[in-house]
């Protein structure tokens, strides 16, 4: 069964810095846009960053544009986030899954969702 697991959260201090990760299992997903998202207790899941199959489209939302960055390495199956400022509305589990044909910032849009992992980020 094919599914992503994340990595890399944790409690840091704002203006600090993480890199988080999503590892591809049981298939293959180089072919496939792939996305992060994060939602915070109260919130609706939103969306962060996406990449594209080969890594040369990115998309960000306008909170986190200029401090964080989405990349991939198909050869490793992985997908990274850094994110670097870090401040305390950055809090929230972080999610990473598979897009479909075209760009959409839309969670449903998105399938093969990991289990997310915790960023705090503390004043």
């Amino acid at each position: 069964q094919a599914q992503l697991i994340e990595s890399g959260g944790g409690l840091v201090q704002a203006g600090g810095s993480l890199r988080l990760s999503c590892a591809a299992s049981g298939r293959t997903f180089d072919t496939y846009r792939m996305g992060w998202f994060r939602q915070a207790p109260g919130k609706e899941r939103e969306f962060v960053a996406a990449i594209s199959w080969s890594g040369d489209r990115t998309y960000y939302a306008d909170s986190v544009k200029g401090r964080f960055t989405i990349s991939r390495d198909n050869a490793r199956n992985t997908v990274y986030l850094q994110m670097n400022s870090l401040n305390p509305e950055d809090t929230a589990v972080y999610y990473c899954a598979v897009g479909g044909t075209y760009f959409s910032p839309i969670p449903l849009e998105y399938s093969n969702w990991g289990q997310g992992t915790q960023v705090t980020v503390s004043s």
